[in-house]
């Protein structure tokens, strides 16, 4: 079943419509403090389609998401309570987890969620509810989202058209593995 390569060749033409970079950067704001779609799978196929403008969605991917973050930091600062049954039900272990890292480390805690998979708008709440200064959080965030975000581009950019290639050719196999992936993470976590 090719429902990947079929989602793939979407999101390129997405990714080369006049409007791609407003969808960009609504998709990387609305992430950070309550949409579960990363804009990677946007920022991917956008620096695929437009290699020379690389660096710009990129710098616009990660200034969004920061402010995306701020809102979610504004979120779990002055409205924590709207959101405390979703978050505390579907995000509860990463909520939790983030509070242990938060007392933890900190600043190194937003940094670490910025680069990394986890639900980066989990970490943005929860530094609004610890009331971590807003300057290190804004900093920690820049940093991370920064890094993942230029990186990504960079990978795409470097890579170019074998890159596009190469992904079209193997987008339904990466597409069931990870689907596996998180279906056997899941089994276990529940059944464990």
């Amino acid at each position: 079943m090719k429902i990947f390569s079929f989602l793939y060749d979407k999101t390129l033409q997405w990714s080369r419509h006049r409007h791609a970079p407003r969808y960009l950067g609504g998709l990387s704001f609305a992430e950070s403090s309550f949409f579960p779609i990363p804009p990677d799978v946007m920022l991917a196929p956008m620096c695929l389609a437009t290699p020379a403008r690389a660096w710009w969605f990129a710098l616009l991917t990660t200034v969004t998401s920061v402010a995306g973050g701020v809102f979610g930091y504004l979120i779990g600062h002055f409205a924590y309570e709207l959101v405390q049954p979703l978050v505390e039900g579907r995000y509860a272990a990463a909520y939790q987890q983030s509070v242990n890292w938060f007392n933890e480390w900190g600043f190194w805690a937003i940094l670490v969620a910025g680069f990394s998979p986890i639900p980066y708008k989990v970490f943005t709440i929860a530094a609004g509810v610890l009331y971590m200064p807003l300057l290190p959080f804004v900093l920690a965030s820049a940093i991370g989202r920064g890094a993942r975000f230029f990186l990504v581009a960079a990978l795409m950019r470097w890579g170019g058209s074998k890159m596009e290639h190469m992904l079209k050719r193997y987008v339904d196999a990466i597409g069931w593995v990870t689907v596996a992936l998180i279906a056997a993470v899941l089994f276990f976590h529940y059944a464990f």
